[in-house]
């Protein structure tokens, strides 16, 4: 009885698994066939789950008609620049928040937790005035640097849990041995947070590159725009090139799934870290 009953919750937990499978993967299936149809069959009925005519029409015209190769590198460049600058800051001040007590820490810790439950776009018009003045408006930089202001709190959120869990005793065991408490940070800390250090990282990588809000914003330029703002100009005010938008879309999903698949053995790891503590 045992045994059956084992065996029909196995069979149970693959059909919902499989399920959600479909059900999760299914649009980007969709999104893949549209990019590959021609403009004419994307809305001919009856529909077709798999195009009667294969064509890379919709790739080729993102590039004629557009710039997409510079948007791409822009994209990189902004999403790289600001991940790898909120990875340095927020290891930092997680870990004076996670090893040191002082007056204010915990002040510090709920504003953190306070931004995350206050709608970004509240923060428009201010933000937007002050880089007007610091003439930061339409430039890579303004944009890497709000994306980094934005990271910064709940990626120090993670990045202080990871560290709670690090035994204190491994840092004092290196400044023992003539370390500074940098150089036990660096060398012995840092490689065992390595897990939660690329979660953190990828997370701020695909949030920047996939944030179409304020790179509207503050890009205006052609030749500085992104690929979230470059796929809006796909809907215009009478219609929207889904055979493109779809094309694009596929292209920018490219970036995140190789790194995804890179780093998966880390961002499980990472994960499961950040769910325990120490």
């Amino acid at each position: 009885m045992t045994d059956k009953r084992s065996a029909g919750e196995r069979i149970v937990r693959i059909l919902v698994m499989a399920a959600f499978l479909i059900v999760v993967i299914f649009p980007l299936y969709w999104m893949l066939i549209t990019s590959l149809k021609p403009k004419k069959d994307i809305f001919s009925l009856p529909i077709h789950y798999w195009p009667k005519t294969l064509t890379f029409e919709n790739y080729e015209n993102i590039f004629k008609i557009t710039k997409f190769h510079i948007y791409i590198i822009n994209s990189l460049v902004v999403s790289l620049g600001a991940a790898l600058v909120v990875l340095t800051i927020s290891t930092l001040s997680s870990y004076v928040l996670a090893r040191f007590k002082f007056r204010g820490s915990s002040q510090v810790m709920f504003f953190f937790f306070l931004t995350q439950v206050i709608p970004a776009f509240i923060g428009f018009a201010p933000l937007y005035l002050m880089m007007s003045k610091l003439n930061l408006v339409n430039s890579l930089s303004g944009l890497a640097l709000v994306y980094t202001v934005m990271a910064i709190p709940f990626s120090t959120i993670m990045l202080k849990g990871f560290f709670q869990r690090v035994p204190s005793s491994l840092e004092e065991a290196a400044q023992i041995d003539g370390c500074s408490r940098l150089g036990a940070l660096v060398r012995v800390i840092m490689p065992v947070m390595l897990p939660g250090l690329s979660a953190t990282f990828i997370f701020s990588f695909v949030q920047n590159w996939n944030e179409l809000f304020f790179s509207v914003m503050v890009i205006d330029s052609e030749k500085l725009k992104t690929i979230p703002v470059a796929m809006n100009s796909f809907i215009t005010k009478f219609d929207v090139d889904w055979g493109s938008m779809s094309a694009a879309t596929v292209l920018s999903v490219v970036p995140t799934l190789i790194l995804f698949a890179l780093c998966q053995k880390l961002i499980v790891q990472g994960l499961t870290q950040g769910a325990e503590k120490g």
